[in-house]
């Protein structure tokens, strides 16, 4: 009896702190950026030469776009994403994509094939993604002038829907969350 007694103990401990471990391990790891929050700073290398700082564009209305050349999702929402970028730049609005390529070549011959006149930042190694807790792509966070995510898009978006472009007008012109 007393053998079983120290089992059944033993398997208590161990499931304990299995899950202790488990819990501790969950909450040290990136958050995904929630709406409302200050959306992290970054520099990255810009596709070409430079770099581009998230810092930078602080008072405007920013689409972080976070995606890959390797990535269906991605490269079918990439047209609509470059006539939005043109729609939305003549209200002073920025659509920075995040490359998490880690092929230069490729990803300078996807850009080239299809004219995209939008700003590309290079994340080979997704540290960024992670610190945005970007986990599929691709994924876009629309930042509003004080730099606070207003909203939070996962997976491909229709970027022809008015209640995008709408939504993203209102930010620029200082309404919605972006007062």
């Amino acid at each position: 009896m007393t053998r079983k007694s120290n089992l059944v103990k033993l398997f208590l401990l161990v499931l304990i702190v299995g899950v202790a471990l488990r819990l501790a391990l969950h909450q040290s790891g990136p958050q995904p950026v929630r709406i409302g929050e200050t959306a992290p700073d970054f520099v990255l290398p810009a596709l070409g030469s430079g770099s581009i700082s998230l810092r930078d564009y602080r008072g405007q209305v920013v689409l972080v776009n976070f995606w890959a050349t390797w990535c269906p999702p991605c490269v079918e929402e990439t047209p609509g994403l470059e006539k939005f970028a043109e729609e939305v730049r003549k209200q002073g609005v920025t659509v920075l994509s995040v490359s998490v390529d880690t092929d230069v070549a490729a990803l300078q011959h996807f850009v080239t094939d299809h004219h995209l006149s939008f700003l590309i930042a290079r994340d080979p190694n997704r540290a960024v993604a992670s610190r945005y807790g970007t986990a599929q792509f691709p994924e876009t966070y629309i930042l509003d002038r004080e730099g606070r995510v207003a909203e939070k898009i996962i997976g491909p978006a229709d970027w022809e829907d008015s209640r995008i472009l709408t939504f993203v007008q209102e930010l620029a012109r200082g309404g919605a969350s972006g007062k």
